[in-house]
């Protein structure tokens, strides 16, 4: 694995996350209890923070940043992701807010400012514009994203039931590398 550090920012990771070897983690990162990052994703905190919440996984392929400061966006954008989210396969997340327990869609593209409530589902390939806010409780699909519907209670079991798998996958990563 690649955790680097940039200028005086160094990455913090919680000693129960796992960093896949292939990921690559730079500057001022933070990383939770039980997170998991796996291979190929990349998070660059290099000129503001990005915070991933305890037991949040994101999956391969996945890039995370923030908005460097600059007369459109005076002091930056940090990228934070809140606990318990399942992050798809190869999403984009660049200078968001995802509050806790959500679930984002393979190849989703969440921009800068855009703040994604407690407790939402964001579908595949969905793409949230700068600034925009989706509220907790709902499904959303398209690009740009539209609000579809209440999340069903099998949706909810879902978000909840996948980031706690990932939790023991993790675990199960980190026995067998032990075990190697």
């Amino acid at each position: 694995m690649s955790i680097r550090r940039f200028l005086d920012k160094t990455p913090v990771i919680a000693d129960s996350a796992y960093v896949d070897e292939s990921a690559v983690i730079i500057g001022e990162v933070t990383l939770g209890k039980d997170v998991s990052i796996w291979p190929l994703v990349v998070a660059r905190g290099d000129h503001q923070a990005i915070k991933i919440g305890d037991g949040t996984n994101v999956q391969d392929g996945t890039v995370i940043h923030i908005a460097s400061s600059n007369e459109y966006v005076p002091g930056g954008l940090p990228c934070v992701v809140g606990e318990g989210v399942t992050v798809g396969h190869k999403a984009m997340l660049h200078a968001c807010t995802i509050g806790n327990l959500c679930l984002i869609g393979m190849s989703s593209t969440i921009l800068d400012g855009a703040v994604i409530e407690d407790h939402v589902m964001v579908g595949a390939g969905s793409l949230v514009p700068m600034g925009k806010r989706l509220e907790s409780g709902y499904l959303y699909l398209g690009s740009p994203v539209k609000q579809l519907r209440k999340l069903s209670d099998r949706e909810k079991f879902y978000i909840d039931y996948s980031w706690k798998h990932y939790v023991e996958t993790k675990n199960s990563f980190i026995e067998t590398l032990k075990q190697s």
